[in-house]
């Protein structure tokens, strides 16, 4: 039997309506790898500098801080669903996850509403339901 196409196989998912979502699949909580935050910034177009840390000691151990619009970026405050988040984490895999994370991508059905959901940083994906009061 012929072995299937991965590229294939992925356009059929688009076609049948996919949903791609980033979450941290152990305790500790979702975070970046330097590397990743480097590859994002960088897949999503956004524009950075880096800038030395205030001590050499802490300059040695995390390197230089990545600054966006004189802000620290922290990766945290990217959408789960984010097309350059998902590539950086499929292109890095093990290595996407910052101290304490192991990054995964999590398929979703098309049109359903969704949101993280975590316990002591592990996480999920939940469906949005309606409630009333």
């Amino acid at each position: 039997m012929a072995s299937v196409n991965p590229d294939h196989e992925e356009l059929l998912k688009q076609l049948r309506g996919v949903q791609y979502i980033v979450i941290n699949s152990r305790y500790g909580g979702f975070s970046l790898s330097r590397e990743a935050s480097l590859l994002y910034l960088d897949l999503a177009g956004i524009s950075y500098t880096l800038e030395e840390q205030e001590d050499r000691d802490t300059q040695n151990r995390l390197g230089s801080k990545i600054m966006i619009n004189d802000q620290e970026f922290w990766g945290r405050n990217i959408s789960r669903d984010d097309p350059a988040l998902v590539a950086t984490v499929r292109r890095l895999g093990s290595n996407a996850g910052g101290d304490y994370a192991k990054l995964k991508v999590v398929e979703v059905p098309a049109g359903v509403e969704w949101y993280v959901e975590e316990y002591d940083g592990k996480e999920w994906v939940a469906e949005k339901h309606r409630t009333w009061r």
